[in-house]
C-alpha cells in the first residue's frame, strides 16, 4: 500500500512539473508528423502518420518529453486491425531503454494503479486500439537518457500474428490534461 501511496504521489508531483514545463516551452498542436517507420515488408522509412503491417494499421505514435532523471518515460499510438482475424500486440523493444514493458493504468477511486499487461494487447478484428495517457501505454524502463522534445525514439513493436515492424518515433512535449506518462 505503501508503495501505490509513493507512486500515486510521484505521478502527481510529475503531472504538476509536466504542466509546468509545457507552459515554459510554450508547446502548441498535437500534431505527430515526422513519425519515421518501416517494417519487414518495407524496408525503406516512411515519411508520415501512418504505416501497414499486413492488416495492421500503426498512426499518430509519439513518446513523451521526459523530465531530467526520470528513469521512465511513456510511448502512444493508435493501432487499427482492418483485417478479419484478431491480432495481439505482444512486445515492444528500443535499443534507449533496457526493457519496454506494455502497460495499463486505471484509477480505482482515488487510487491509481498501474500493471504490466503480461499477454500483451489484443487488437481485435476492425477494431482500434489507442494507446494514450492514462490507459494503455508503453513504458520505456530504466531510461538513462531521458528523452527530449524534438528527438526521436527507435522502437520495434512485435504482432503475434503481423509480424515485427521498427518505427522511429517523435519525442514531443507534454500537453494539458495528460500528466501522467
Amino acid at each position: 500500500m505503501k508503495f501505490l501511496a509513493t507512486l500515486a504521489l510521484f505521478a502527481a508531483t510529475l503531472g504538476a512539473a509536466a504542466d509546468q514545463s509545457y507552459a515554459q516551452a510554450g508547446n502548441a498542436g498535437s500534431g505527430n508528423g515526422g513519425m519515421h517507420m518501416h517494417g519487414s515488408s518495407d524496408p525503406a522509412a516512411t515519411s508520415g502518420a501512418t504505416v501497414q503491417l499486413g492488416m495492421v494499421e500503426i498512426s499518430d505514435g509519439y513518446v513523451r518529453a521526459m523530465l531530467p532523471g526520470q528513469p521512465v518515460g511513456g510511448g502512444y499510438l493508435v493501432i487499427r486491425n482492418a483485417g478479419s482475424e484478431d491480432d495481439r500486440l505482444v512486445s515492444a523493444s528500443s535499443p534507449l531503454s533496457p526493457a519496454v514493458e506494455i502497460h495499463e493504468m486505471s484509477m480505482q477511486g482515488q487510487i491509481m494503479k498501474m500493471r504490466r499487461l503480461e499477454g500483451g494487447i489484443a487488437v481485435p478484428a476492425g477494431q482500434t486500439v489507442e494507446l494514450k495517457p492514462s490507459g494503455l501505454h508503453l513504458m520505456f524502463t530504466k531510461v538513462t537518457t531521458p528523452f527530449k522534445q524534438g528527438d526521436s525514439v527507435p522502437l520495434k513493436l512485435t504482432f503475434e500474428k503481423s509480424g515485427s515492424i521498427d518505427l522511429t518515433l517523435p519525442v514531443q512535449g507534454f500537453r494539458p490534461g495528460n500528466q501522467h506518462n
